[in-house]
């Protein structure tokens, strides 16, 4: 029987978001492929040191225990998508096995953008930190975003997964963002979403994603049922410069979705990162630089070069 990823959220990584490749990097923008593969091999046995999306996987793929089998059915599947060939690859897969990462699935494409088999492998997320595949995968109508250098969340005490979302552009399309974009009043825009207060956004790049991540939090809620001593892990935070009365329409988009978050923040121009450092997400998205810049310095931060925020310089 073929391995079914289709009930599953898969999530792909480039392996540039999961480590610290900056060394690796640096020996090959200075010296060259030849010298790259040499440095690979004669380091193939040194863990590499965790990225910024590091503690964010690890804590994703910890959910699996809320599944009936955990190894063999999992509720989270995460691949490696890799532009190492296989042989320099090795390194990333012994890291990952050193680091207790369970991640077993792997595409190694030779200085190639993997992004393409990004819908083959049914993938709702793919996390790298190179901007050119991110933004390809973007134009091709694909789930992904590109990791930050930015501050790393990572508390061994701390068991919880907490994952931060802008709206507009991530989850919902640019439809709100271009009236505002166009017009660039505050006024028209509410205006806007006031009239259009009934009708749902289309999807966004991570709607998806979301989605999926929905549905682990409904299995965490059957067994806190069951089991009234369990504290659940996962918590979802909208995050948005939208404030009333343009709040109504990103709630009802929501709810036309049959999902809604823990905690949604309406902040209407107040900076989030006051907001992220007391939450101290795991993982934050958001498509405008503007509010990424001050965002990484208090939380993982992933850029969705998505819609038209992205469009112009």
């Amino acid at each position: 029987m073929p391995y079914n990823l289709e009930n599953r959220l898969v999530v792909g990584v480039a392996s540039s978001a999961v480590f610290d490749l900056h060394e690796s990097d640096e020996v090959f923008r200075r010296d060259g492929e030849a010298q790259y593969r040499k440095y690979q091999e004669e380091h193939l046995n040194d863990p590499l040191d965790k990225g910024i999306a590091f503690s964010f996987i690890r804590r994703l793929l910890s959910l699996n225990d809320l599944g009936e089998d955990p190894i063999n059915d999992p509720l989270v599947e995460v691949i490696l998508l890799s532009r190492n060939d296989p042989d320099t690859g090795m390194r990333v897969m012994k890291s990952i096995a050193h680091h207790g990462l369970g991640i077993t699935r792997a595409i190694f494409m030779q200085g190639k953008a993997p992004h393409e088999y990004i819908p083959a492998l049914n993938i709702s997320l793919f996390l790298s930190a190179n901007a050119d595949d991110v933004r390809a995968a973007i134009a091709a109508g694909l789930p992904a975003g590109r990791v930050l250098d930015s501050a790393i969340v990572d508390d061994p005490n701390d068991s919880g997964l907490r994952i931060a979302f802008d709206f507009d552009g991530v989850l919902a399309d640019d439809e709100s963002e271009s009236v505002m974009h166009s017009t660039n009043d505050l006024k028209m825009f509410h205006a806007n979403e006031v009239k259009k207060n009934n009708q749902p956004l289309g999807p966004g790049p991570l709607k998806e994603f979301f989605m999926r991540v929905a549905s682990i939090q409904s299995c965490e809620e059957a067994k806190r049922k069951a089991d009234p001593s369990y504290k659940n892990r996962l918590r979802v935070s909208l995050v948005t410069a939208r404030n009333a009365p343009s709040h109504e329409r990103a709630l009802n988009t929501l709810k036309s979705w049959g999902v809604m978050p823990n905690d949604a923040f309406f902040l209407g121009g107040i900076d989030k990162m006051k907001v992220l450092a007391v939450m101290k997400p795991h993982l934050f998205f958001d498509d405008q630089s503007g509010h990424l810049a001050g965002a990484a310095t208090v939380a993982p931060s992933v850029h969705i070069p998505f819609g038209i925020k992205n469009l112009t310089p």
